[in-house]
């Protein structure tokens, strides 16, 4: 009876078995690290005009793409850092966050895990964050304006974004390498 009970809870709407339980539990654990790592090791920018906050929710984000691929990427980007923003002062952002990690994740996974399968690694993993950092400084850039109605102060958060990517970049890309060699990933 029980293996029926976990069966069908691999079974997905469509009736595939493209997404199974082991997922579910792998993206939430990944959504959680992204939460944890955004929500309490941060530092509040002192120079950006609308606030502005470094933190290591990246080194997640990143972690989570390249070992586990885009769509857990973009899963545990998009749930973790716009769950940040729901529970914070920032609730205004979460729309706008949930898109632009999610695709943060995507692109890092797609990029990373395609190189990946053609033999090289690091070097590509550097790729994945640039593109993926690219995406995500035009990302802000363009919610803030919106937010704001205002095209010129959006430009005083690309540094912290910058600082973030950087931070997160060198954080993640010794880490992945560490636990892909050690085969410490599920």
């Amino acid at each position: 009876m029980q293996k029926n009970y976990v069966r069908n809870l691999e079974v997905n709407a469509a009736g595939n078995t493209g997404f199974k339980l082991r997922d579910m539990v792998v993206c939430g654990l990944l959504i959680a690290m992204v939460f944890i790592s955004t929500a309490f090791i941060n530092i509040r920018l002192p120079f950006s005009i609308n606030g502005g906050l470094i933190h290591l929710g990246n080194v997640a984000l990143f972690l989570s793409a390249i070992i586990f691929g885009k769509k857990k990427g973009a899963i545990a980007g998009a749930f973790g850092m716009a769950l940040f923003d729901v529970l914070s002062p920032y609730v205004i952002w979460a729309p706008f966050t949930f898109v632009i990690r999610g695709v943060m994740g995507y692109i890092i996974g797609s990029v990373s895990h395609a190189a990946q399968r053609n033999g090289e690694k690091a070097l590509w993993n550097w790729l994945a964050i640039l593109l993926g950092g690219v995406w995500m400084v035009a990302g802000y850039y363009g919610a803030e304006g919106l937010i704001y109605g205002n095209w010129i102060s959006p430009m005083t958060s690309i540094p912290g974004n910058l600082v973030q990517i950087a931070a997160g970049a060198f954080g993640a890309i010794p880490a992945a390498y560490c636990i892909k060699k050690f085969k410490l990933a599920v």
